[in-house]
């Protein structure tokens, strides 16, 4: 699809699409100009946030962000409170009932105010309560009256609830209706407008809506602080009264855990914990160093010497001194056994002072296992002690804890409730001093003025609207039906949708007084006879080896021109210089003997029938004979598969050089079937914009499955608005009149 194309269909479908266009800008004219005129009141305000001030704050504060502050305001505006205040504040019940189809009992609606404005258009309502009214008058009246109950009474029953409704709240739901809120670009400026019929009304409600609007923000603010500090004061007494339950609560808990000390105890604890916990360490390291001396001399009290061999006894200083007194005891026995006997007195003495030595140094040396078994005893009671201590000092510190974490969390609740209480009372004094604050600050830049012009319809924009609208639906009913169309039209869709190559193109005779059965003959420099010698050429000189010479034309259905087609194609052949004969095979609804004037009294079917010869009889030009149908045989189909349609076809093959056989349509009967196959080529004729695709393809499938050779396809009566005939109209287009047959030109004398 390019815009070549694009422009194509819209040339197709030009018609079509030009009702669719007048059609749719009709529609939009007579509602434009039907439509009663509307007036636009309009006011305009700048409408601010105003921030409250904070008592407790500092001296500046930063403006809030509050992106749906507007739309806010505009949903206000144009709320059913504001419109109820409107009501009120201007009486318009009483006062513009009428305006409004109030006062005399008229519902707001579309209908009602139509019926109602049509009564008033005839007899005003001051006429129709007086005497003065004439009697047509008064007929005219009841008449429009009937005519009203009788459309409107059925709408009317089913709308009970509608009915109920009292005239301020429809009033009310038309000003809800027709406000407008219009902010002003690049501006803090809004328009807020009425739409009314009457533009007194327009302007009078747009100034009502502004001042309704901040009496309404007001009386909004006002509820809401009352609320809140209803809300606020029930709050400060339960909060006040848990507070009061919650110092109780620490007071008695301070009283019976002695909290007092508690808190020195509290800081004494850890390095109490911390020194025991050193101590404890050093003891133990002094147990396992005693238990360690206590595990050599266990067991050696018995046994000295050994038990001299260990360090920590041989370190003992007293022993060291009584070892050395030994050696020096031992010396002086050596000594004297050399110069005195054993049995000197000297040397006795010498002996008995050696072994009380040595007595005293076994003696020490239990003393001294004794000194590390007690050491050892008491290094591990040490322990045990400072243990002892310890766990108990953690568990006293695990009890200290618990109660201080449950003091804490009583003296907490007591500081949170003082807190939430102390701001609760700051609020309400501070929402005390700004209930009656002004939320939203309304300024009236300019009030509204009774409009001049009226601000519904504008009637050039619903015109250009109306033509846009037109011009696309057009266009799209032209693509669209274009679309949906599935009929033959062009040779590049035809031959694509079909894959059957299309061999001419005949367009459709719409020039008064001609017979397009015999163009050929009868106009033969016109455009269409020039279409079926493009034909005779497309024929002639086909992709075979030699030109068919038996040629069956057929067509899908009827009323496709296929008669028109085998006609004058047979006598464009005919004035090429070729022999031939066209026979009407069509034994239902035979044609060509009407069309050429000639006899049926014999023809084909008396010759397949046994009852007369091949009666042939001359055509309208030279070398053309034609075999009518004859008369209609109750046979047709029977006729047409004898063996004598062989007979024929052979005998008039040696005398003539084309052959064209005019067939029955192939879908709606079968005569066509047993013929198709015995002919060199079968040409479907298709005619255009009446044939469609699904058609043309089941003859081509049913003609190819019988054996047929189809040549190609001939689409009938385009239109000569088509691409295909652009030129051809383009240059035949200043020929007019009556054409003068090529010869008779010739013989005519010069002038």
């Amino acid at each position: 699809m390019n815009l070549r194309n694009a422009f194509k269909i819209i040339q197709k479908r030009r018609r079509g699409a030009a009702l669719v266009f007048a059609l749719i800008f009709g529609l939009v004219l007579i509602a434009t100009f039907a439509l009663p005129k509307q007036y636009l009141g309009s006011t305009k305000v700048i409408i601010e946030k105003v921030e409250p001030s904070d008592l407790t704050g500092g001296r500046f504060r930063a403006t809030s962000y509050d992106p749906e502050f507007y739309s806010t305001q505009f949903q206000l505006i144009k709320s059913r409170a504001v419109a109820q205040r409107v009501v009120e504040k201007l009486s318009l019940v009483e006062k513009y009932g009428d305006h409004f189809g109030i006062a005399q009992g008229k519902d707001n609606s579309l209908a009602e105010g139509f019926w109602w404005g049509l009564k008033k258009l005839i007899v005003s309502n001051s006429a129709l309560n007086s005497q003065e009214i004439s009697p047509a008058e008064k007929q005219e009246a009841g008449f429009w009256t009937q005519l009203k109950n009788r459309f409107w009474s059925s709408s009317s029953e089913n709308s009970t609830a509608k009915d109920a409704i009292s005239p301020d709240q429809k009033i009310t739901n038309e000003i809800h209706r027709n406000i407008r809120v219009q902010p002003i670009e690049n501006s803090r400026i809004i328009n807020i407008g009425f739409l009314s019929t009457d533009p007194e009304i327009a302007a009078m409600v747009a100034n009502a809506t502004v001042r309704s609007f901040i009496e309404e923000s007001l009386d909004l603010k006002m509820e809401a602080s009352r609320r809140t500090l209803e809300w606020l004061t029930k709050k400060a007494d339960s909060e006040k009264t848990a507070m009061e339950n919650a110092q109780k609560a620490l007071q008695h808990y301070t009283g019976e855990s002695d909290i007092l000390t508690l808190e020195n105890r509290l800081a004494v604890t850890p390095g109490k914990l911390a020194e025991i916990s050193t101590q404890m360490v050093r003891a133990e390291s002094r147990r396992k160093e005693l238990q360690a001396v206590f595990n050599q001399v266990k067991g050696l009290k018995n046994n000295p010497e050994r038990a001299e061999t260990v360090p920590a006894v041989m370190s003992n200083t007293t022993l060291q001194a009584l070892r050395t007194q030994i050696v020096s005891a031992e010396q002086s026995v050596m000594e004297l056994s050399g110069k005195y006997g054993e049995k000197h007195p000297l040397m006795s003495k010498a002996q008995g002072d050696l072994y009380l030595l040595k007595r005293k140094k076994n003696q020490e040396i239990l003393r001294i296992i004794h000194s590390i078994e007690n050491d050892y005893e008491l290094a591990r009671s040490i322990e045990m002690g400072l243990k002892n201590q310890f766990d108990a000092a953690k568990a006293e510190a695990f009890e200290i804890n618990k109660k201080y974490v449950t003091y804490e969390a009583l003296k907490r609740e007591v500081d949170t409730n003082r807190q939430l209480y102390d701001a609760l009372i700051l609020k309400i004094k501070e929402q005390g001093i700004t209930e009656e604050h002004q939320p939203v600050s309304v300024l009236i830049v300019e009030e509204a003025q009774p409009p001049q012009k009226p601000y519904k319809p504008v009637v050039p924009l619903n015109l250009l609207l109306g033509g846009f609208v037109g011009l696309f639906g057009a266009i799209g009913f032209a693509f669209l039906y274009d679309h949906l169309d599935n009929t033959i039209r062009t040779v590049d869709e035809t031959e694509g949708s079909l894959g059957a190559p299309v061999l001419g193109v005949v367009s459709r005779c719409k020039q008064q007084g001609i017979s397009a059965e015999k163009v050929v003959l009868n106009r033969p420099l016109s455009p269409l006879a020039e279409s079926y010698k493009a034909l005779r050429t497309a024929i002639l000189l086909s992709p075979a080896s030699e030109p068919p010479k038996k040629i069956l034309i057929t067509s899908s259905i009827a009323g496709e021109g296929k008669t028109t087609i085998s006609v004058n194609l047979a006598i464009a052949l005919a004035q090429s210089g070729s022999r031939v004969l066209l026979i009407d095979s069509d034994l239902r609804k035979p044609r060509i003997h009407k069309v050429l004037g000639l006899s049926d009294e014999k023809g084909l079917s008396t010759y397949l029938a046994g009852i007369s010869g091949s009666e042939v009889q001359k055509g309208p030009v030279p070398n053309l004979l034609v075999m009518t149908a004859g008369p209609i045989p109750p046979n047709p189909s029977e006729l047409l598969m004898s063996k004598t349609i062989n007979v024929l076809l052979d005998m008039v093959g040696k005398k003539f050089d084309i052959i064209l056989f005019d067939s029955s349509p192939i879908l709606a009967v079968a005569d066509a079937h047993p013929l198709a196959r015995l002919f060199d080529s079968t040409i479907l004729v298709a005619r255009a914009r009446k044939t469609t695709n699904d058609l043309a393809r089941k003859s081509l499938k049913l003609l190819t499955s019988v054996g047929a050779n189809v040549l190609g396809v001939i689409i009938n009566a385009q239109e000569e608005t088509d691409e295909h005939y652009y030129y051809t109209k383009a240059y035949y287009g200043a020929q007019t009149g009556e054409e003068t047959p090529l010869i008779q030109r010739a013989a005519a004398p010069a002038k």
